[in-house]
């Protein structure tokens, strides 16, 4: 297995594109393309397995399939629409991001249907292993390696870089209090001995690291109920700066979670609580 650092604006850190056997795992944004493609060489993979769609972790698909036509592309079925037509969701991502979305993103191509594999979860196929997992995102999905015991966790598991937090991003629209706790339920069941995220690398302190994501979760669950948007990018940027002994990782921290853009999410699940709740 290997972990290759797309360095994302040129900061190390922030995106991770794992490699094992003839398959890639979320491999970043068309932006950072140029540098995957360098780190792979002449290898090719076979399959690319996305967790969740999200611009940093599925951006690069459709040009790579472009690049590699027998490489087949996995995706959870609430996602693939977005896979075979991505104009509605950079569409929304421009709404966010504005002037900044090539520098940031790049573009993002459509992977042709013949080539997208669409998963529900639940699903063993070869030596990989499908759960659904929702809770950071709607289409969200994790693999269990079986051969290695490894479970590529995309952003379920949350943010970890280097010695920092473990902490919880929470873009809008999906997040889900209650189903992410449950889809870390479903992690810890594999008994992995070792976790692959996104933002950042590997794990092998498996149990405590899923542990300290249920605490996170609860922990800024309840900050983001306390205080507003610029309020609590604040608190948590203070959390990226503080609890890392290297600024550069606080700076890794910003770049693979900004701040302003985490509070969305907790304020949309609490309104649909409160929507539920009034029947």
């Amino acid at each position: 297995m290997r972990d290759i650092d797309v360095r994302h604006l040129g900061v190390p850190l922030v995106i991770c594109c794992h490699v094992i056997d003839d398959v890639i795992v979320d491999p970043g944004p068309e932006s950072t393309m140029g540098t995957l493609l360098a780190e792979l060489g002449d290898w090719q993979p076979a399959k690319i397995l996305l967790t969740h769609i999200h611009l940093d972790h599925a951006g690069a698909a459709g040009a790579l399939a472009q690049r590699w036509p027998d490489a087949e592309v996995w995706v959870h079925e609430r996602g693939a629409r977005h896979m075979l037509d991505p104009s509605r969701l950079m569409a929304s991502a421009a709404r966010i991001y504005g002037d900044d979305m090539d520098r940031l993103w790049g573009d993002m191509h459509p992977v042709p249907e013949d080539r997208l594999r669409v998963l529900s979860g639940g699903e063993t196929i070869g030596p990989w292993r499908v759960a659904y997992t929702p809770g950071h995102a709607s289409h969200h999905v994790s693999y269990l390696h079986e051969p290695t015991a490894t479970a590529m966790v995309g952003d379920v598991a949350g943010c970890r870089i280097a010695d920092g937090p473990i902490l919880p991003p929470t873009p809008p629209p999906d997040v889900d209090l209650e189903a992410w706790h449950a889809s870390l339920r479903v992690v810890a069941a594999w008994e992995p001995q070792r976790i692959a995220i996104t933002h950042f690398g590997t794990w092998e302190d498996v149990g405590a690291h899923l542990e300290a994501m249920h605490d996170g979760l609860d922990r800024w669950a309840e900050v983001s109920r306390r205080l507003d948007d610029a309020g609590y990018a604040a608190a948590i940027e203070e959390e990226m700066r503080t609890k890392t002994s290297d600024p550069a990782t606080a700076e890794a921290f910003l770049g693979a979670m900004p701040p302003r853009m985490l509070w969305a999410g907790w304020a949309r699940y609490w309104a649909e609580q409160e929507k539920a709740a009034a029947g």
